[in-house]
C-alpha cells in the first residue's frame, strides 16, 4: 500500500543484471531494501536516475551479496475448487459444494457450516465462478467500508475498485480512486478496516509523513498490531 511514484528498472551490478524497484516519495533519504521481492530502492522524489545507480552501485557487493542469500520462494499450490474444499471467508472457514445450475454462486450461512456452493452448468469452471464470487462479494463490502471510513473524515467516496497487485494491498490515486485487492476478501473485516483505514488516509495525506499516520490511527487506533497480523496472515492466503 503506497501513495508513492513507483516503477520497475533494471541496473548491472558485478556483471549481473538486477531487477528493482523504485519508489520515490517524500522521504529525506536514500535506503535499499532486499526481500522476497527482490530489491527495493526508495529515494526523495527529486533525486535524479544518475544519482540513484550511482547509490545502488555504491553497495553493490551488499546487493548481490544479499539477493544471492535470499531463500528459494516457496510456491503455494493453486487451491482447487472441490467438493468439501474449505475457502476462508472474512476469517472464517467455508465449505464448497459443487452443484449444478445456471452458473452462480450461492452462500449458505444457515446450517451447522457455512456453505459455498458453485452451481456450475455442464461443462463450466469452477475455478473462474468461484472467483467471480468472491470477487463480487469483495467490491461491495469494500464499497461499504471504504464509505464508512470516509464519512469519519468528512470526505466524499471516491470511485473504488479492485486490484490483483503481486505485492500491494491497495493503493489511492486523485485519478483512479482506491482500489483493494480482491484476496483481502479472505481475512477478519478487523483486517479489511486496517487496510481501508490506510488508504482513506490517503485522501487527507498521499505520502506516509507523521501526519499520514496520525490520520491512519484516528481511524483505526491499533494499527501497528494490525499490520503485523496482516503480514502473517497473507502468507496464509489460498491462490486461486
Amino acid at each position: 500500500m503506497s501513495a508513492s511514484v513507483v516503477e520497475t528498472r533494471e541496473i548491472v551490478l558485478q556483471g549481473q543484471r538486477v531487477a528493482y524497484t523504485l519508489k520515490r516519495s517524500v522521504r529525506k533519504t536514500l535506503g535499499l531494501r532486499i526481500d522476497q521481492r527482490g530489491l527495493t530502492v526508495g529515494v526523495p522524489v527529486r533525486v535524479g536516475l544518475h544519482d540513484v545507480e550511482a547509490f545502488i552501485r555504491s553497495h553493490a557487493a551488499w546487493v548481490v551479496e544479499k539477493l544471492h542469500a535470499r531463500p528459494a520462494p516457496v510456491v503455494p499450490p493453486v487451491f482447487e475448487p472441490a467438493e468439501g474444499a474449505i475457502i476462508p471467508f472474512l476469517g472464517e472457514a467455508w465449505h464448497l459444494r459443487i452443484g449444478r445450475g445456471n452458473n452462480r454462486v450461492l452462500w449458505h450461512e444457515s446450517g451447522p457450516e457455512p456453505v459455498l456452493e458453485l452451481a456450475l452448468r455442464a461443462g463450466g469452471d469452477a475455478r473462474l465462478l468461484l472467483l467471480r464470487g468472491l470477487q463480487q462479494k469483495g467490491l461491495e463490502l469494500f464499497r461499504n467500508r471504504v464509505e464508512a471510513f470516509c464519512l469519519r473524515i468528512g470526505r466524499p467516496l471516491p470511485a473504488v475498485g479492485l486490484s490483483s497487485a503481486r505485492t500491494r494491498w491497495g493503493s489511492c490515486s486523485t485519478r483512479s480512486g482506491i482500489r483493494l485487492h480482491w484476496r483481502l476478501i479472505h481475512l477478519p473485516l478487523g483486517l479489511i478496516d486496517y487496510v481501508v483505514a490506510h488508504e482513506v488516509a490517503h485522501l487527507v495525506e498521499m505520502n506516509h509523513s507523521p501526519r499520514f499516520w496520525s490520520v491512519v490511527e484516528s481511524l483505526y487506533p491499533d494499527y501497528s498490531a494490525a499490520r503485523k497480523a496482516l503480514r502473517q496472515a497473507g502468507a496464509s492466503l489460498p491462490h486461486i
